[in-house]
């Protein structure tokens, strides 16, 4: 059994300094509100939750591993990606989608995309490095890039179907951090 970096000790903590900077950019330009602390919080819990169970575990003392520069990385898409897998990247992504448009004003299906991709990326470069310089235990995989994508999608298109339901629209401004782009 190889030790592990402590995941708590170390995710924990970055949380919580996100979070105060975040509570602080809010406060700096007087929109800081119970409801966009909210939103602050569970962008820390949710981030932290997602690099704890994507980045981690990190070994300590793995032997080293005298392994091609590619046998971390799967580049083929759809080859060997099971249904499992890509329901769960998806289903894990959703919130993206969700969190995007209320942090952002204009919040494009192409900007939620982006964001869910570029985080998405940041993650797997995240699994490649530490898989090879810090003896990380996960695969950079496209199929992940590509499902989590698909989260974030799908997590904007029903948060935009549910700000067509009477009265879900106005609860959810009070959420946003931004005014939001829409026809009134």
């Amino acid at each position: 059994m190889f030790r592990e970096v402590p995941v708590l000790p170390v995710v924990i903590p970055v949380a919580v300094v996100v979070l105060l900077a975040l509570v602080w950019h809010l406060h700096r330009r007087n929109l800081l509100t119970a409801a966009r602390f909210t939103v602050a919080v569970a962008l820390c819990v949710y981030a932290a939750g997602v690099i704890a169970n994507t980045v981690f575990p990190i070994f300590l003392d793995m032997p080293a591993r005298d392994m091609p520069w590619h046998s971390a990385l799967v580049l083929v898409p759809l080859a060997d990606y099971e249904i499992v897998d890509a329901v769960m990247n998806i289903v894990i992504f959703v919130p993206v989608g969700m969190l995007v448009p209320l942090l952002v004003a204009r919040a494009s299906w192409w900007r939620v995309v982006g964001v869910g991709a570029f985080f998405s990326l940041a993650i797997e470069v995240s699994q490649f490095v530490t898989a090879h310089l810090l003896g990380g235990g996960h695969i950079a995989d496209v199929n992940d890039l590509l499902s989590n994508t698909v989260g974030g999608a799908l997590g904007f298109a029903l948060f935009s179907a549910a700000l067509r339901v009477p009265g879900v629209a106005a609860f959810a401004d009070r959420f946003r951090w931004a005014e939001p782009d829409r026809p009134r």
